[in-house]
Parts: C-alpha cells; sequence; structure tokens
C-alpha cells in the first residue's frame, strides 16, 4: 500500500544519509510517516533514533531531504520546529529544580502559558508533582515529567525514543497506557522508536522497519509485523 492511500503525509524522506566518525549511519533512506501513530522498529544500531533526530533538525542529512507536510524540512527554522515537533529523549534529561521550573521553562521558550496542572495529567502524573524535586523522581517518573514539559508547548507531533527501554513492565504498561490516551484525548501524531515489535503492535498503526541504515520495509502495522 502506498501512504498516500493510508492517510495524510507527515514526513517525507528521500535519499537520505548521514555519516558519522566514518560510518554510514543512514544509507539513501527513502519512506513516509504519515499522521497518527507510527513505531519504527529493527535491533540496535539501525539508525532508528538517528533517524528520529533528523524529524525536528537535530541533525541535518548529508545527503537527499527531508520533508514535513510537504514542506522541505530544512526551510523551518529549527527551534520554531523544535516547538511543534517535539522530541523526548530515550534518557531523561531534566533541569534541575521541581517538575514545575521545568515545565514552565519550556512554555516560555514556546510563548505559551504553563498550565502543568493539565500537562502533569496528560502525562499520567498527579499534579502533586509540580513541587517535586526531579532528582529525588524514579526513572518512570522522570519519563513522564519529560512529557508533561514536551506537551506544554502544544506540539502536533511528539517522537519518542525509546520511551519505555529503562522501566520495568509495569511502569513500561502505564507509559503506554498514557501514550494512548494522550493519542484519544489530543489531534497529535506519535512517532515512536522502539526495538520490540510487541510494542509496536500495541502502539503503532503504519510501521517502519529499519535494518543497517536502510529501510526494509514499511506500511499499516498488520502487513509489517504480520
Amino acid at each position: 500500500m502506498r501512504l498516500r492511500d493510508h492517510a495524510a503525509v507527515l514526513f517525507e524522506l528521500r535519499g537520505v544519509s548521514l555519516i558519522r566518525g566514518g560510518r554510514r549511519v543512514l544509507d539513501s533512506v527513502g519512506t513516509g510517516i504519515p499522521t497518527g501513530a507510527t513505531a519504527i522498529v529493527g535491533p540496535s544500531g539501525a539508525g532508528k533514533s538517528t533517524m528520529l533526530r533528523l524529524l525536528n533538525r537535530l541533525a541535518d542529512p548529508d545527503a537527499g531531504t527531508i520533508s514535513y507536510r510537504d514542506r522541505p524540512l530544512a526551510s523551518y527554522d529549527p527551534l520554531a520546529l523544535r516547538r511543534e515537533v517535539s522530541l523526548v529523549p530515550q534518557l531523561p534529561a531534566l533541569l534541575d529544580g521541581t517538575v514545575e521550573t521545568n515545565i514552565a521553562y519550556a512554555a516560555e521558550l514556546a510563548g505559551k502559558r504553563a498550565d502543568s496542572r493539565r500537562c502533569l495529567r496528560l502525562a499520567g502524573l498527579d499534579p502533586g508533582f509540580a513541587g517535586r524535586d526531579v532528582a529525588k523522581l524514579s526513572v518512570g517518573e522522570r519519563q513522564r515529567a519529560m512529557l508533561a514539559r514536551a506537551l506544554v508547548q502544544e506540539p502536533a507531533v511528539l517522537l519518542l525514543d525509546e520511551p519505555t527501554s529503562a522501566l520495568d513492565h509495569a511502569a513500561r504498561d502505564a507509559i503506554e497506557a498514557t501514550l494512548a490516551e494522550l493519542r484519544r484525548e489530543l489531534e497529535i501524531s506519535i512517532v515512536l522508536v522502539s526495538h520490540d515489535p510487541e510494542q509496536a503492535r500495541r502502539l503503532g498503526e503504519w510501521v517502519v522497519r529499519m535494518e543497517g541504515g536502510r529501510v526494509t520495509d514499511s506500511g499499516p502495522l498488520a502487513e509489517v509485523l504480520a
């Protein structure tokens, strides 16, 4: 099935290559990502996280082009783009201080009002977490605080890099439930990097499979992970 037969195109990559440290991390990648929920799957070292970083210009390709909503990604101001296409990294990177301090900082950068109670609720945290010191949070709570910080900027797209890889099963299930609820409550697209095909089945609608820096398959979940 061609992507444009499936849904509105969110991102489109054409001949995208990237070299780091003399190694070709991405090799002539061509694929599309629709609106909705997309899972990028594959083994470690496949280039999944690198491709995710390209989607909000944390890095730019050495060759090829990427478009976002049919507009060249390179034409977007990187900072403005990152407010609309927000990346939640694999390892939580919070500022020193409280959860509310982090949310307020992100809101200020985006010129938004910091509604920390709403963002905490959307991220699956009790509003009482606003005053908690981030240094005293569990890994799962930090991941949710990162999600709340991203949501205060009201992004159209969330890029999630292995959001549950450091969590136990209970915390993983809770984060996945939160992401599913976000999809139901907000008009937001999610692009999720995961090494776990079962997580892709639980959260994805469209799947991009990668190996060795190349896209080996892409399409609806039921076709790619049949």
